[in-house]
């Protein structure tokens, strides 16, 4: 079967790639369309340590093609879409409802490929760059068949993400002033997340003038090229502000705009050895740092709900999907991903 393999050096999409059955409490879905995200470039840059060779992709949605022993919320046939979360649901993290902090789901790769005698790597437990995958049952959430799965792939990274994020982590109230960071994929969704929020003041930053339209069709109340210029829209600072690109200047940016008892909510990935420096007398009228692990998810429960959101026309999704390329043109997928000419860039089998 085809699928996109990094072996340390080049990203090639191969055609001997072969993935094994599921076993007790595990699925294989049978992957229709895969979001390019971000973080799979990362892992080809460097940015993102893992080992090799890998099949990328970790934000897709598919048809369910088997499952294991055990495997009862979703049967052949049904619509799904993937987290990247496998965790143990038995933990005392899963226990209180903090998936993303299983120490089951976190740093420990599996190998259910294989090409020819080689095994091959699964990026994020799942590996959505591939015509089949197979999952833990806990990472395959059914949705209803009425949405396209080109759209339902981005609900399982871009969206849980970025409106979890302000949901789920940020707790934005209604009459809170935000501000975003970065408007791509991640910076979008943060976007519309702070809509649903009910936040009263959404002001978008990004260098590209271009992103504005969008900016605002998600939600975004203000459109800036430079955060010189959010003092002028909120002089006593911001109440959230969201930093989606992964730059350790703009990390102390997002500190400096926040108001009393703001919070700054890190989305971007720097190398893993960046520092961050800000002043700390900054953070002493009640203000916060806050790292987010994948939108503080429990996938389970928020893809169910954005994807009805969706139905409901409340949740963009259809305009998240800029370009959508067959697997065989990645390497085009990938140099519009790189060069910021879309949002996300859809994979399709």
């Amino acid at each position: 079967m085809r699928g996109v393999v990094f072996d340390g050096r080049q990203v090639r999409v191969v055609d001997d790639l072969a993935v094994r059955e599921p076993g007790p409490g595990e699925v294989l879905v049978a992957v229709a369309a895969a979001g390019l995200c971000h973080s799979d470039l990362s892992v080809v840059d460097g940015t993102i340590p893992f080992p090799v060779p890998v099949v990328l992709g970790h934000e897709g949605a598919g048809v369910v093609a088997a499952v294991g022993a055990g495997v009862t919320h979703v049967a052949p046939g049904d619509h799904v879409a993937l987290s990247t979360l496998a965790n143990c649901g038995t933990c005392a993290e899963c226990d209180r409802g903090r998936p993303t902090m299983c120490r089951q789901a976190i740093g420990r790769p599996g190998k259910p490929f294989t090409r020819g005698a080689e095994p091959v790597y699964q990026f994020a437990a799942n590996s959505a760059f591939a015509e089949r995958t197979v999952v833990k049952a806990v990472q395959a959430v059914r949705i209803p068949e009425d949405i396209p799965l080109a759209s339902a792939a981005l609900i399982g990274c871009g969206v849980l993400t970025g409106v979890g994020a302000v949901l789920n982590r940020a707790r934005v109230d209604r009459g809170d002033s935000v501000v975003v960071i970065g408007t791509g994929g991640i910076g979008l969704n943060v976007l519309q997340g702070a809509r649903l929020a009910g936040a009263l003041r959404i002001v978008a930053v990004d260098a590209n003038p271009a992103k504005e339209a969008a900016a605002r069709q998600f939600g975004a109340t203000d459109f800036l090229t430079s955060a010189e210029g959010v003092r002028d829209l909120l002089p006593t600072g911001a109440d959230h502000v969201f930093e989606c690109v992964g730059r350790v200047e703009l990390i102390r940016r997002a500190v400096d705009l926040l108001d009393r008892r703001g919070q700054a909510i890190l989305l971007g990935v720097p190398p893993a050895t960046a520092e961050a420096s800000f002043l700390v007398s900054s953070l002493y009228l009640d203000k916060s740092v806050l790292g987010c692990r994948y939108g503080s998810s429990r996938p389970q429960r928020d893809i169910a709900l954005y994807a009805e959101l969706y139905r409901q026309g409340r949740l963009l999704l259809d305009e998240l999907v800029t370009a959508a390329y067959p697997v065989e043109d990645f390497d085009k997928a990938r140099a519009e991903a790189e060069a910021g000419r879309v949002a996300r860039a859809v994979l399709t089998f």
